[in-house]
């Protein structure tokens, strides 16, 4: 006898049903009004040494441990599912979450115990693995015109993301039915090390417009993860995991009794693309720590991309701290180098002193200065890591380290802090304790520039399993410094994006998006952004410079002007002028805030590509719609998309720049098409917005949570 239970909202509900012959599987998935049934899988995979998979695989799907375990139990509210069930030696309690200003997506988890009498040695245990393609009997078109979303991010080019038909050369017709077996492949998406983001993106989906079905994850760890996507006979599945045995070394000894729960995954559910983004946007912002910053949002100045690059003195940085305070700028950032006597200064960090030789009278001269201008002071810190050269390298004991069979772990000349140990995070405490004590420092730029592999084998059940626990720490130590300093702000940066993970972001209040500074290759850096964290946190470098023409410098500016506003370059060396558009953006930026703060993404000319002539990002809000456009190639004229607004008819007006020549529009209130015709040369941005007669237009409906322990959904 098949048993079920229906949980959620009407923005998004699940159908979960489970029998004495079957685990708990996901069996439908409702959102706004329409209902889905999917491919039912076990909502719970568990690979451990003692029970593999079935049939034999790479998969985080089909273990022979997931298919044997039974429900036994389960307890709903509105905001919370529990769903206890067991099998051979373990108990697995998987955790759904939704928050009442997120009601189209849910968090999920799944803690397991070992409950027999031996211990459990864990391979990988997905967080959520479930259907996405209809469930209706066919075997021959169950991937047919489904669409996979997936980002790829570099140094210097980050979060590059594909739009591609599933079907095709990764998932070509099998003829799999024919074996009596499901297939063993699937297209997986890892992450290894500490870098996070640093070669494929935690956040992916598949998307039908024909099931009318969006579907978006993103994986909540600041380590390593896997996601995969699988075709089974019966339909297609995905699965969301942190580390494993086969792609990061990871394995978890459970003795009797001992429980391990996997990192966070969030799902968001749409009827397409934009409503799914827009979902896990609202979601975002509701799962956020709570913090000042997150509304007030001041604008940075930071003073080494394409500026002093590393080199700060009192000389250089003086000029800068009046005119930043000039254009507006709220806080002022010393970047790398303030720490600094030998001008060789990469292996030897960890220490955090002031340089006696950059700042003659002291670097608090240059601290009261950025204060007496009405900016808060703010520095650079890497705080992970220590120089093989620094002295505090020998002051700390060995095991305050990534090690391997006892020996630090090296990378680019650096050691990295085990922050499992006390001894490190009283250095880190003590240093930024001091900095803010002595200092008055009220900005942090965190910065990490060194990934130190699979782990440490230090006190751990397997290389992967240390880096994990490190990776818990550093975020436990994360919240106990914001628990001591409630003002801080803090950014992430990690050589510009490789860890902008929702792990370090639903606590820290902005992330630098890239380090590129070819100003011409920024744009679909910060445009595409808003796919992995929110637009109010996306510090993406607005860094004009004196030698810039008017329209190089608004494009500079428009780069950075639909997200956090971060602001760089030799702006006391520019004229009035240019100092003016700077100044004007700087006040834009500030209008824009509430805007930005409820407002939700979309990509009028589509996803951006790396080399796309056109590329362009807006804010879709109540009232009013933003878009920020970018000319790169000196063509004429381009069409975006604007289907929400089909029908109505639309003021454009310019938000920025508004002394410079003006673009010509055309409205089609017909197909909600905006035709956009640029001025002669080759480089050009602009920002503008789009206004309804509608007053007060809804963007969409809010939902009030049900539950309910059986019958349909939908």
């Amino acid at each position: 006898m098949t048993e079920q239970v229906s949980w959620g909202s009407p923005a998004l509900a699940f159908r979960l049903e489970w029998s004495d012959e079957s685990p708990v599987r996901v069996a439908e998935i409702a959102s706004h009004g329409l209902s889905h049934p999917v491919y039912a899988v076990p909502l719970v995979e568990i690979l451990t040494a003692g029970q593999g998979r079935l049939p034999a695989s790479d998969r985080l799907a089909h273990t022979e441990l997931g298919s044997q375990l039974r429900h036994v139990g389960h307890e709903a509210t509105a905001e919370r599912l529990v769903i206890r069930q067991a099998g051979p030696g373990v108990e697995a309690v998987s955790v759904f979450e939704s928050l009442p200003t997120a009601p189209d997506a849910i968090r999920a988890t799944v803690t397991v115990t070992a409950v027999g009498a031996e211990p459990v040695v864990l391979r990988s245990v997905a967080s959520w693995s479930a259907g996405f393609t209809a469930h209706d009997g066919s075997t021959l078109e169950k991937l047919d015109g489904w669409q996979r979303i997936s980002g790829t991010s570099d140094w210097l080019g980050e979060g590059r993301w594909t739009c591609e038909a599933l079907r095709g050369p990764d998932f070509p017709h099998l003829a799999e039915g024919l074996t009596g077996h499901n297939p063993r492949g699937a297209w997986a998406v890892t992450s290894d090390g500490t870098w996070s983001t640093g070669r494929d993106l935690p956040v992916g989906g598949v998307e039908s417009s024909a099931e009318q079905l969006a579907v978006l994850w993103q994986i909540e760890h600041n380590g390593a993860w896997r996601w995969e996507i699988g075709e089974d006979t019966g339909g297609g599945y995905f699965s969301l995991s942190g580390p494993t045995d086969t792609d990061s070394s990871w394995t978890k000894v459970l003795a009797p009794g001992e429980a391990f729960t996997t990192v966070p995954v969030a799902i968001a559910v749409g009827s397409d693309l934009e409503q799914a983004v827009a979902a896990l946007t609202d979601y975002r912002r509701a799962a956020r720590r709570e913090h000042p910053d997150n509304t007030a949002m001041p604008v940075v100045f930071n003073d080494y991309m394409n500026t002093l690059n590393g080199d700060p003195t009192t000389e250089k940085l003086l000029p800068l701290v009046a005119a930043a305070a000039e254009v507006g700028a709220e806080i002022f950032c010393i970047d790398a180098g303030w720490y600094d006597d030998s001008g060789h200064w990469w292996d030897t960090v960890g220490e955090w002193l002031p340089s006696t030789t950059r700042f003659p009278g002291g670097l608090g001269e240059v601290i009261d200065a950025i204060r007496a201008a009405g900016m808060t002071p703010g520095l650079w810190l890497e705080p992970e890591v220590i120089g093989v050269r620094s002295p505090i390298a020998d002051e700390l004991p060995r095991e305050a380290f990534l090690l391997r069979h006892g020996q630090r772990i090296v990378e680019h000349h650096r050691y990295h802090l085990d922050l499992r140990h006390p001894a490190a995070i009283e250095h880190l405490d003590g240093v930024v304790d001091r900095l803010v004590r002595d200092f008055g420092i009220g900005f942090f730029k965190f910065d990490y520039n060194i990934n130190p592999g699979a782990g440490t084998d230090h006190d751990a059940d397997s290389v992967g399993d240390g880096l994990l626990e490190h990776n818990r720490a550093h975020l436990a130590w994360l919240d106990g410094l914001l628990d001591r300093h409630p003002d801080l702000v803090i950014e992430s940066c990690s050589s510009g994006a490789m860890r902008m993970d929702f792990a370090m972001l639903s606590r820290l209040a902005m992330q630098s998006t890239s380090d590129q500074q070819d100003f011409t290759k920024f744009p679909p850096i910060a445009a595409a952004a808003p796919m992995s964290l929110l637009p109010e946190q996306a510090a993406s470098w607005a860094y004009p410079q004196p030698d810039m023409s008017d329209e190089e410098v608004a494009f500079c500016l428009v780069t950075g002007l639909l997200g956090r506003f971060y602001v760089s370059g030799y702006l006391n060396r520019m004229d009035d002028r240019r100092r003016g558009l700077v100044a004007e953006a700087v006040a834009v930026a500030k209008s824009l805030r509430p805007e930005l703060l409820a407002g939700h993404p979309h990509w009028p000319t589509g996803m951006p590509g790396w080399n796309d002539a056109w590329v362009s990002l807006g804010i879709r809000g109540a009232d009013a719609d933003l878009v920020s456009i970018w000319r790169r190639d000196g063509s004429t004229s381009t069409e975006l998309a604007f289907p929400h607004l089909a029908g109505e008819d639309v003021r454009i007006e310019a938000v920025f720049p508004t002394d410079l020549p003006a673009w010509q529009t055309a409205w089609d209130a017909a197909t909600g098409t905006l035709t956009v015709r640029a001025n002669d040369g080759e480089l050009a941005a602009r920002t503008l917005r789009l206004t309804t007669d509608t007053p007060s237009r809804t963007e969409r409906t809010a939902s009030q949570p049900v539950t309910g322990p059986t019958g349909r959904i939908g």
